[in-house]
């Protein structure tokens, strides 16, 4: 027994120093973006030459930055609310269709996030070309919607596989329309798994390169700009201050939707409050009012 308890303190050790060094690994880059973004030099080097704050006051005046900064709030806006909209319908489909037709539309949704991102792009600049859109904000905008859609798909769909069925049963016994039962008992007790699904893929478009890439016309987004800016080496300060800035705004986003999705799984599992109550009728049978 206590050989066993000296392996296993032994492995769990291990495991700690493993764990460990892959945080690091995979989080000091990123870390070394905001330091080297207070350097008061040009080149991303050790040792430090000193404190400022002069490449973030670049950000401010710059044209191309705030257009490239509005096209991508735009774009990320309508991709985000295009991928919710359809993620909640192709979710409560797939489980409450009862429908062959469904389950795969859910699981053609999800395929995305499975390819490649290049066979992705050149896939939807051909589309775009032979629908007639070519490179455009429209183009951007569909090809966000379709990267995102398995984020929103994923999150909607255990969020309504969370929700008891009794609930929804109860109310189609009670009278309650398809349409009703969805509209005032579902959405109200999935609210908060719908604005994470929102955040989380409006992040996903906004940080989005690759399809940018090849969709975008003459209209960049953020990511291409900071792309095309990593070509001159005086830029690189202002591009790591930018990113610092990015940076910090997706922490928040991401951590408001994650404290979002938590309360949506931990509220109680309850029909809303203003749920239409089922009136007698004469004949004592109970029927369903719906607005």
């Amino acid at each position: 027994m206590s050989a066993a308890r000296t392996n296993a303190r032994e492995g769990g050790r291990w495991l700690g120093v493993y764990v460990l060094a892959y945080l690091v690994f995979l989080y000091l880059p990123v870390a070394l973006i905001p330091l080297f973004s207070f350097n008061n030099s040009i080149q991303a080097a050790f040792p430090l030459q000193g404190f400022t704050l002069q490449w973030y006051g670049t950000l401010f005046g710059n044209s191309a930055l705030s257009g490239a900064l509005a096209n991508s709030l735009v774009i990320g806006v309508i991709a985000a609310t295009g991928a919710t909209l359809c993620g909640i319908t192709v979710s409560y489909m797939d489980l409450y269709g009862r429908s062959p037709l469904a389950a795969t539309i859910s699981a053609i949704a999800r395929l995305p996030i499975l390819i490649p991102g290049v066979i992705v792009g050149i896939s939807l600049l051909i589309l775009v070309n032979l629908i007639g859109f070519g490179p455009s904000r429209i183009a951007i905008v569909l090809g966000h919607i379709l990267v995102a859609l398995p984020t929103t798909v994923v999150i909607m769909r255990s969020r309504f596989a969370a929700i008891p069925k009794t609930i929804r049963e109860a109310a189609l016994d009670l009278g309650a329309s398809d349409w009703t039962t969805f509209r005032r008992v579902m959405l109200p007790l999935s609210l908060p798994a719908i604005g994470s699904a929102f955040m989380l893929a409006f992040l996903t478009s906004f940080d989005e390169f690759i399809v940018a890439f090849f969709l975008a016309g003459t209209e960049p987004t953020l990511p291409l700009y900071i792309w095309s800016q990593l070509r001159f080496p005086k830029s690189l300060p202002t591009v790591m201050a930018l990113g610092t800035a990015i940076l910090a705004v997706s922490f928040v986003i991401a951590a408001f939707a994650e404290i979002l999705r938590h309360r949506g799984l931990g509220a109680q599992r309850t029909a809303p409050a203003d749920l239409p109550k089922p009136q007698q009728t004469e004949r004592g049978e109970l029927q369903w009012h719906s607005t």
